[in-house]
């Protein structure tokens, strides 16, 4: 193999577009992130099956109640409220060996390993700690996943987001000392790296990362 198979040049691409895709809309403004491993067209409505964390998830999907259609949603798991940012990497495997790999969708705030296959989309942002829509969704919200709008979005209108949001608490953090307590105290949003620097954001880096 010659350099030249490895390595191509900016105005010759291998592919026009690479795997990973940003999504946003309103149910997640400050974007979200899906490495696509199947197809690049993909669109998919369904209802939300929304839970608190990952271990719930789980159980819903090994005890055979996951459906074709549904949008799997794990809240709760960003940086902040997980706290950390574990992978779901268990769950998404759990889809695919139910056979869903195609007709069935997950969100969360949390991320995933290289390994994910489907229409996985993680690191949504704000996260549900934090106010994020995605903490305001309810069961049976129609969610919408179209990739080649890269749009992540939810049948809902501003009205009835405020009116969700002013019921809505902030869950207690997971952890009231040690590390991980740092970690939700300190850390940023996904979108913004989980950075533990206020100062260090997007805008003020001037390599743009």
């Amino acid at each position: 193999m010659c350099i030249r198979d490895s390595l191509y040049p900016v105005d010759d691409p291998k592919e026009d577009e690479g795997a990973i895709k940003i999504l946003s809309g309103n149910l997640a403004p400050d974007g979200a992130v899906l490495k696509v491993t199947g197809d690049d067209e993909f669109y998919h409505q369904g209802p939300a099956r929304v839970f608190e964390d990952e271990e719930a998830a789980m159980q819903y999907v090994q005890e055979g109640h996951i459906e074709s259609g549904d949008v799997i949603v794990i809240r709760n798991e960003g940086p902040k409220g997980g706290p950390g940012m574990r992978e779901m990497l268990g769950v998404t495997a759990a889809v695919v060996g139910a056979g869903h790999e195609d007709d069935v969708a997950l969100i969360t705030d949390g991320r995933f390993s290289g390994g994910t296959r489907g229409p996985m989309i993680g690191h949504v942002a704000p996260e549900a700690f934090v106010g994020g829509p995605i903490g305001l969704l309810e069961d049976g919200d129609e969610i919408t996943v179209d990739i080649p709008e890269r749009e992540l979005a939810v049948d809902l209108d501003d009205a009835e987001f405020d009116a969700r949001r002013e019921e809505w608490d902030q869950p207690a953090p997971a952890y009231d000392s040690g590390v991980l307590a740092k970690y939700g105290r300190d850390f940023d949003s996904a979108a913004n790296g989980a950075v533990t620097n206020p100062g260090v954001t997007r805008d003020s880096n001037s390599s743009g990362y």
